[in-house]
């Protein structure tokens, strides 16, 4: 069985690893790695090489983003994506081609499927985002696709209702969980010795990307964040993971990259952690503030806290343990001082065992007519 894996970003490629470990493993699958979007780009961080150290083969690399990040740069950057991806179409050929979530780069590279009948897999369908077009381009994304593996049970009702097909959608739970277990964290003293960051400090982890439908309030909501920012950094370091290539996100970049220049020693920027890091560092952070999916879906698995900004995660379904706050310095300070270093004890509602297993076992079953 011939399976493409579609991958654009160290977001996506830090949920695949459970799967792309399975499939790699499988004797039955001949597994081809198509990577492209921000793997390519030295400004944020050239992932691809994290894929080849891993013990990865990549099949092929499409280096599709041009331009900037204006909408206009957004725009043009998917048109050619999409005419990068139809050229790639039109000379290979695959059972299965597996892509994940919502960035507008995987939607064009679906939507120059469509012509060529590529059976397309979605995993984390169904979702909801209000506040980012990432949630058209997640809809776009599950209309191209022929199966669709759900993160909670109830998004399969959202698919079945969005693409008026039946029996198309799985619950699989969130894959990407599977790391927790899967994936040996590193100490403090191996964190410090690969990044000279020492989590023994009380430290905050954050992401921020931009809101990407009122691309206007962004303006304001980095003046926000950077004086809320000067606050917090006097009585925690914060170590930032860096914005992907979304509208706008050069923006954030500049504010943190002058923020640095004031506080060298307690304001540190990463490009990509890498899985391992990663969850090292929520692990034994103190809270983690951003609007990023991995404050909704992983940080309960580590009983954390997490100060949502803004409107860019609207309508995802979340634990408890997620305290909205909108880009306002005050309330963002007064909620971090609230719940740093507070623990918490409710569920992970997007936990379920060997999803990824399940991935694997329904694909085949589908190709040989089984179900």
């Amino acid at each position: 069985m011939k399976i493409a894996v579609l991958t654009s970003s160290r977001a996506d490629y830090g949920i695949y690893l459970p799967l792309l470990k399975r499939l790699k493993e499988d004797a039955e699958i001949q597994l081809s790695i198509i990577a492209f979007g921000t793997h390519l780009k030295a400004q944020f961080g050239k992932t691809i090489d994290q894929i080849k150290n891993d013990g990865y083969t990549i099949t092929k690399q499409i280096d599709n983003l041009k331009y900037g990040d204006n909408p206009q740069d957004i725009a043009l950057n998917y048109a050619y994506t999409t005419k990068l991806f139809a050229e790639l179409w039109n000379d290979t050929s695959y059972n299965y081609v597996i892509c994940l979530g919502d960035r507008y780069e995987m939607a064009a590279a679906v939507n120059a499927g469509i012509p060529f009948g590529v059976k397309f897999v979605h995993i984390h369908a169904g979702e909801t985002s209000e506040g980012a077009i990432d949630n058209i381009y997640r809809d776009q994304i599950s209309l191209a696709s022929t199966l669709h593996f759900v993160a909670i049970e109830s998004f399969t009702k959202r698919i079945k209702a969005l693409t008026k097909k039946k029996n198309t959608s799985h619950f699989c739970g969130a894959i990407g969980l599977e790391n927790i277990n899967g994936v040996k964290l590193l100490s403090n003293k191996e964190f410090y010795t690969k990044w000279q960051i020492d989590l023994k400090l009380p430290t905050i982890l954050m992401t921020v990307h931009p809101e990407t439908i009122d691309t206007t309030a962004n303006h304001s909501h980095i003046e926000e964040l950077k004086t809320a920012l000067i606050v917090l950094l006097e009585q925690s370091q914060v170590l930032v993971t860096m914005p992907n290539a979304d509208t706008l996100g050069s923006m954030y970049r500049t504010m943190f990259e002058k923020l640095k220049y004031k506080y060298p020693v307690k304001l540190f920027l990463v490009e990509n952690l890498g899985t391992q890091s990663y969850f090292t560092a929520m692990k034994y952070c103190k809270l983690l503030i951003g609007n990023t999916s991995s404050g909704i879906i992983e940080a309960a698995s580590f009983k954390k806290f997490v100060i949502n900004l803004g409107n860019r995660q609207l309508g995802r379904a979340h634990g408890e343990n997620v305290i909205h706050v909108p880009f306002d310095c005050k309330k963002i300070v007064s909620k971090a001082m609230i719940y740093f270093d507070s623990i918490y004890t409710g569920p992970n509602i997007y936990e379920r065992k060997n999803g990824s297993a399940q991935i694997i076992k329904i694909l085949k079953d589908k190709l040989n007519g089984i179900s």
